[in-house]
């Protein structure tokens, strides 16, 4: 799925793994990984899930956040 939302990966000392937020989606939309790609993965099928039932329930998506220029991780 192509979309434009940020994810926000971070190393967490306390948990010992990457802990991803997703902004766009509220401040408690959170995954992790022990790996940066597990985090990477497991956060683009977090937002693949949200987005599928926010579009099934009729909910509006939300704007994704843009700032200047941006890459995309396929």
């Amino acid at each position: 799925m192509n979309s434009h939302y940020t994810i926000v990966i971070q190393w967490s000392d306390e948990d010992r793994c990457f802990v991803v937020s997703l902004p766009e989606w509220g401040e408690f939309c959170h995954t992790h990984g022990d790996t940066y790609e597990e985090a990477l993965k497991n956060a683009q099928e977090v937002l693949e899930l949200l987005i599928e039932s926010s579009l099934e329930e009729g909910k509006r998506l939300p704007e994704p956040k843009t700032r200047g220029k941006s890459f995309q991780v396929a």
